[in-house]
């Protein structure tokens, strides 16, 4: 009898040792997850104490997007014509318009203008220009140029914000964009403080056939986002 109870002391401690391993609550009670991305979920754990209890589980990684629409505009003062009026051989003679440039593009602005005519067309000879190129119809040696100037202050909130304008080039061909402006910020649209100014100016030769010449100009701007 007495071994017997040995036994059922030793197998209800053993049963008793066994119980309280197994009431040992565990670490992790939980998982913080997001629906769709298994790579944020994370464990939440217990402190293992009932006097403070708490749980704290962390999700890092909830991506917050957003969106700012892209914006570009160009204004150029006056009524789209520059007239040069008489040119005269003796001295270059001017036009000029003003343009302003508003962008959000990261790296600003650029504005480039390009002859359709190749320089200041005849309107009766179309092998007759105002321009430096010579040919067997038009063999003068005129002059037909842009150029453009830094006019405005400064509109951009960005104290590293600079901006430049183009010399003098000539212009004699209908290919060519030449950049007349360009910026590496972004910039306000403050019409009324133009940011720079392009200017067209033309000398004939004295052997330049009379008449009424024309060109056409196209400017384009570009963001650089």
């Amino acid at each position: 009898m007495q071994t017997n109870t040995n036994k059922l002391l030793a197998g209800a401690l053993v049963a008793g040792m066994v119980l309280a391993s197994t009431s040992a609550y565990a670490t992790t009670i939980g998982t913080g997850s997001v629906v769709g991305s298994g790579a944020l979920t994370s464990n939440v754990d217990w402190n293992d104490t009932y006097t403070s209890n708490s749980a704290t589980g962390t999700v890092n990684g909830i991506v917050v997007t957003a969106k700012v629409k892209p914006s570009l505009n160009m204004v150029i003062t006056g009524s789209g014509v520059i007239d040069l009026g008489e040119v005269d051989p003796t001295a270059y003679s001017s036009g000029s318009v003003d343009i302003e440039v508003g962008t959000n593009a990261i790296n600003g602005a650029s504005v480039t203008a390009r002859s359709t005519n190749g320089g200041l067309q005849n309107a009766s000879d179309a092998t007759q220009f105002i321009n430096s190129a010579t040919t067997v119809a038009d063999p003068v040696a005129d002059s037909y140029m842009y150029s453009s100037a830094i006019v405005g202050a400064v509109d951009s909130a960005f104290g590293t914000f600079a901006q430049s304008a183009m010399a003098a080039v000539e212009v004699n061909d209908s290919t060519t964009a030449h950049p007349i402006y360009t910026s590496n910020k972004p910039q306000a649209l403050s019409v009324g403080t133009d940011d720079f100014s392009f200017t067209v100016a033309a000398q004939p030769d004295a052997q330049t056939p009379a008449g009424e010449y024309n060109d056409v100009v196209v400017l384009t701007v570009t963001g650089n986002f």
